[in-house]
Order: structure tokens, then sequence, then C-alpha cells
């Protein structure tokens, strides 16, 4: 099932004859859009104008493709291998040359090394955390986890900042890999109308089908439009009893652009990968890294601004090297690939693509071939929108915290805002009206360009 709602939260006070309705199922059709509508008052239109009242430019029409590994994907074992350690450190992979000179990647990633040059691989990143959940709350949004404030994630405040642009959601989540325990990936304080709008299912799967977005065959144009006048009538007799109208005429558009998204043909092409050759599905991989990439790419090609590609499984107490004999071989043709596509359609120039990771692995195999969570190195790799090509940073010999300079989470997500044209003195206001900067750190110059 197609979700808007990652955590719904029912308020009794706040039923309408609206909602009524649609739990009973008259509407059926746009019952999953709901989400998108449900806003406790009016909703604001995205900003156009910055905290300083500027303008804002479409020059900062920057895409984003945001691929999160849940789980804390291995640098040892992957862009930060480390051959001249002990064998306990070192590990059984082996290591390959890339396209940049005296620069190894983990020899089972012969794709990335290849084209290595089309992309920055950032080894001095600092994620400054080592639990899941945290890392999903903390990593997906720049800033620490607090109990008392959940931050919006980076798609989040993109929906608020620019809106749409066609029919699709400006920000999709293809696969449902997050850890929501600290309310990771989502809107936050920003409110539930800018949560991610959730594909769940396996773009991989031969019955896939993002259900609620594809019209059922048996509900005809005619059958949809009654729906509508339906809708327009509760709409009628509940403004005449609430005296309400801001209220309704925001919720009104959201409605609208249900319909749109329902209707649209620009919704059905952007999720048919059938109508892909199949050398270009054939080429990502069939998997459902592989085919979730490309559903990306054929979102961001249709309207949508962020997508974020979530991949489990990535957590290696046990059987490291067992289990990353299976996942990095798909992630390293996804990667690539995705990247290559890009470029070669022209929209790696305003599409920002970024990889990024819970966190590290620890320098030592354990007991049970494995390696556990590890808080101060992490890989990150970047592509797109300006981000000049390169190796940023290095580990120490057993890869167990940069050496010199390092970065953090706060300032992969200015650079990520920044690259997205989005100032970082943006001001946003939790309900209760108490003001929240944006970002608290600072774009990091190596990838900025």
């Amino acid at each position: 099932m197609l979700g808007l709602f990652p955590e719904q939260q029912h308020d009794c006070e706040q039923s309408s004859r609206r909602r009524f309705v649609m739990q009973l199922g008259s509407l059926a059709g746009i019952l999953s859009l709901d989400g998108l509508l449900r806003q406790q008052a009016a909703v604001a239109s995205p900003a156009q104008v910055d905290a300083s009242g500027k303008k804002r430019s479409p020059a900062s029409d920057v895409n984003c493709i945001l691929i999160w590994t849940r789980g804390g994907t291995s640098h040892h074992d992957s862009f930060d291998p480390k051959p001249e350690a002990k064998s306990d450190i070192r590990g059984e992979f082996g290591t390959i040359n890339t396209a940049w000179p005296g620069v190894l990647f983990t020899d089972l990633m012969p794709r990335c090394a290849q084209s290595a040059k089309k992309f920055t691989t950032m080894r001095n990143l600092n994620p400054k955390n080592g639990s899941h959940g945290v890392a999903d709350a903390y990593m997906l949004s720049g800033h620490k986890f607090n109990p008392t404030l959940t931050y919006p994630c980076y798609g989040s405040v993109v929906a608020k900042e620019f809106g749409y642009r066609g029919s699709l959601p400006p920000y999709v989540q293809v696969n449902d890999s997050i850890d929501r325990r600290f309310r990771g990936g989502l809107s936050g304080y920003l409110g539930l109308a800018y949560n991610p709008f959730i594909v769940p299912d396996d773009p991989n799967s031969s019955r896939f089908k993002v259900r609620d977005v594809t019209l059922d065959k048996s509900v005809s144009g005619s059958r949809l439009s009654r729906r509508r006048q339906a809708l327009e009538a509760i709409d009628t007799l509940q403004r005449n009893l609430d005296r309400q109208p801001d209220v309704f005429q925001a919720v009104d558009e959201y409605y609208e652009k249900a319909f749109d998204i329902i209707t649209s043909a620009q919704t059905q092409k952007a999720f048919n990968l059938n109508l892909e050759p199949s050398r270009v599905r054939d080429a990502y991989g069939r998997t459902r890294l592989g085919q979730s990439c490309l559903l990306a790419r054929r979102l961001i090609e249709s309207g949508s601004r962020f997508v974020t590609v979530t991949d489990g499984g990535w957590d290696t107490h046990r059987n490291n090297f067992g289990t990353l004999r299976k996942k990095l071989p798909d992630f390293d043709r996804s990667f690539s690939t995705l990247i290559t596509d890009l470029g070669d359609r022209g929209m790696l120039e305003n599409t920002l693509v970024v990889w990024m990771t819970d966190f590290g692995r620890t320098p030592k195999v354990n007991s049970a071939g494995g390696r556990d969570h590890w808080s101060t190195a992490a890989p990150l790799l970047m592509a797109g929108a300006g981000t000049p090509p390169g190796v940023i940073g290095e580990t120490d010999g057993e890869g167990a915290r940069p050496v010199g300079r390092e970065y953090y989470t706060r300032d992969i997500a200015a650079t990520i805002y920044a690259k997205l044209g989005i100032p970082l003195h943006t001001i946003h206001h939790t309900p209760d009206g108490r003001p929240v900067a944006l970002c608290e750190g600072t774009p990091i110059p190596e990838l900025m360009g």
C-alpha cells in the first residue's frame, strides 16, 4: 500500500463529517491521499521568499536523490579499505584500483571504482552517533535528536520551501527502510502535509503497482467525477455548519492535488517502469535497490523534487562479509548506473545525488565475524549539482576516525541545503510559534565547488 501518513495521530476533537465519510470508504480511491490534505489550520503556500524577504530564484531548482542504506554500511569494506592493517581490521575483502591514482575501494565495487571521477568520496565524516533510530533522525535532518522537538528531514524541508512542480508529490520515499522510533525521515514540526509520499512495494516485482495512485480499472472517469461531486457537496454542508472558509479553501487545494495525482497521465507514466527499455532496467540491476534507483530517476524527471531511496539489511554484527558479498555488488551497480544515467540525460547538473548511512562499523572484526556500530567515522558519496569529483579527507590506519580536518552531520545538512538553493538562515516555526533555525552547520568547501 502507498502511505502518506507514516505515523498517524488521531484527535477526536477535530473529527468532521468529511473525515467520517472518508473513513466509511465512500470516497475510496483517494483515501490514502488524505495525508496530503489534512492540516490543523490553513495550509501555507510553499515559501517563495527567503528569511530576508527576497524572492527565491528558480535557479535554485535543483533536485535531490538521497540513497539511505539503513543499518550502518561498513566503510572498511566499501570505500575506505585498509589493506595494510592487521587481518582482524583489514577483513576478508581485497582492494581494487579506482579512476583516481592511489585511491582504493574494496574489490566488490568495480563499477564505482571505474566511475570514481563522477562523484566525490568522503572519508572524513564524523557522524557523532552510533545508535539506530537516533541515526535516522540525525543523519536525515542534520539536527541531533531532541525528545521534545522533531526536526524535519531534508525532503520535508524541500517540500515546504518549493512545493509542487506538476502533479507528482514533491517528496517521495521509495521503500520503507527508515527507523521511525525517533521519528527519523519525517516532517516533524513542519506538519503532516510535508511527510513523505511513501512507495513501500518492491519496484522489481512483476506485480509492482502503486496502489491508490494507479486508478483501479473498476473506477471509470464518470464514477470518479461523481465522487468528486459528492466531496464538494459534503464540503458545502461542512462550510455552512462550521463557517471556516479559509481552512476549507486551503484543504480544497490539497484535494485538487489528490485528484490530479490520481488522474494525471504524468503520474501514471512516472511510476510505470515497464516504459523503460530492458537494457536500462538491466543496467540498474533487476533488484529492489536497482529498480528503486531507476524509479527515483523517473520521479525526478517527471516533477518530484526530492526522492529518498531506502535499503535495509546493512547492520552486520554477524557475518559481515557474507552479507556484504550479497549487498555491495547490488549497490555498486545501482549507484554507478544512476550517476552515469543522470549524466547521459543531462540531469546531473541539476540533480544532487547523496548516499549516506547510519554510521560506520568497528575497525576490528568481532568474534561473530561481524563489525559493530562505530560513531566516529562513516562513509558518504555525493555527485551532481556542481559537486567537484574527488576524494575528501582520510581516516587513520585503522579507519577509527578522521585524520586532520573532519566534518559533521550538521555540515552535510548545510551542504545539501546550500546546493538545493535554500538559504541557511531560513527560519521555520513550530505549531506554537517557536522559531527554529533551519541549519547549524557550514557548507563543506570541497563539495561546493
